[in-house]
């Protein structure tokens, strides 16, 4: 089923852009290379392709996520990236109530999708990751990991355990929580949860993450 999180994600995208103007979207996001017009054009981007995963795996099909693979993705995100601002938050809009309403028809979240050859029920939390950890990327004041949940932290925490090294024992410790995998060379790694999910998730902490910090695998 569609977890109200995502809803509520897509809102608070809308609402962290709705004051962005177009020299505000020129500038460095919290991605390497990437201003935050490329941010807002791979959202809108991710948000169609992954409606059409969802409104063919409804009829029983299989397709591509992009068509024409990686090289696609990434000529759509630098020619997306050229639009006006307006026209940025207006797609953007467009495209994720889509990915919305298409979730509103499932009615077997059982069904394959090619997505990292998942179902229905994993294109709910993969939209959920993206559209809540970009939001953060646009890198604004006003929209940052310091927003995350516990919940989407602990989620994104075990979708990242392959992340870990082999051969390490990761410990996460913080108020509240202690959050481990692997075995091996025990690492402890303190710092506020949604700290240690950035540190995890490639981004940029707000606060510190003390200990001895592994080098960790890619991203699954």
């Amino acid at each position: 089923m569609l977890k109200p999180e995502v809803p509520a994600a897509v809102a608070r995208l809308n609402d962290v852009l709705a004051g962005v103007d177009e020299a505000t979207v020129r500038e460095p996001s919290g991605l390497p290379g990437w201003s935050r017009a490329h941010v807002i054009a791979h959202l809108t981007n991710f948000s169609d392709a992954m409606t059409r995963q969802v409104d063919e795996a409804r009829e029983g099909r299989l397709v591509e996520f992009y068509d024409g693979g990686m090289p696609a993705r990434n000529a759509g995100i630098e020619t997306g990236s050229t639009r006006s601002a307006e026209e940025l938050k207006q797609q953007v809009a467009r495209a994720t109530a889509g990915l919305l309403a298409a979730w509103e028809k499932v009615d077997d979240w059982s069904r394959p999708v090619t997505h990292r050859n998942g179902t229905l029920a994993d294109t709910v939390y993969t939209g959920w990751r993206e559209i809540t950890i970009h939001t953060a990327d646009l890198g604004l004041d006003h929209a940052t990991v310091g927003d995350w949940s516990q919940e989407f932290c602990l989620h994104l925490l075990d979708f990242l355990r392959p992340r870990v090294p082999e051969g390490t024992r990761l410990v996460l410790q913080a108020p509240g929580v202690r959050w481990e995998h692997g075995e091996g060379d025990e690492r402890v790694i303190e710092g506020e949860l949604t700290d240690l999910a950035a540190w995890m998730a490639g981004r940029q902490p707000r606060g510190p993450v003390t200990g001895k910090l592994p080098e960790l695998s890619p991203w699954p």
